[in-house]
């Protein structure tokens, strides 16, 4: 099973503030800007669904605030991509 993790990044002298979504494999990552145009959990779900976009995953996503303010999107367990990983014996 596959999870995308979101974190909010503040602006700095040379960026304006953005999302980013991470793989919980760590083979996708991107950077969207934020959108002042709608709430927090909103923009978190944007930069998920953009990370499924460019992995062409598709499925219901459900989130989750962690204890630090990133949010945690999983999979429906109908729907998830899975990581096939070598047989062991």
């Amino acid at each position: 099973m596959q999870i995308i993790t979101t974190k909010y990044h503040g602006a700095t002298n040379h960026r304006g503030s953005r999302i980013s979504a991470t793989t919980s494999g760590g083979a996708g990552r991107l950077a969207l800007g934020w959108d002042h145009g709608i709430d927090s959990e909103d923009n978190h779900g944007a930069a998920a669904r953009a990370l499924m976009s460019k992995m062409s995953w598709s499925g219901k996503m459900i989130g989750g605030h962690t204890k630090n303010g990133d949010m945690v999107w999983v999979f429906a367990k109908s729907s998830s991509p899975s990581v096939k990983r070598k047989a062991t014996t």
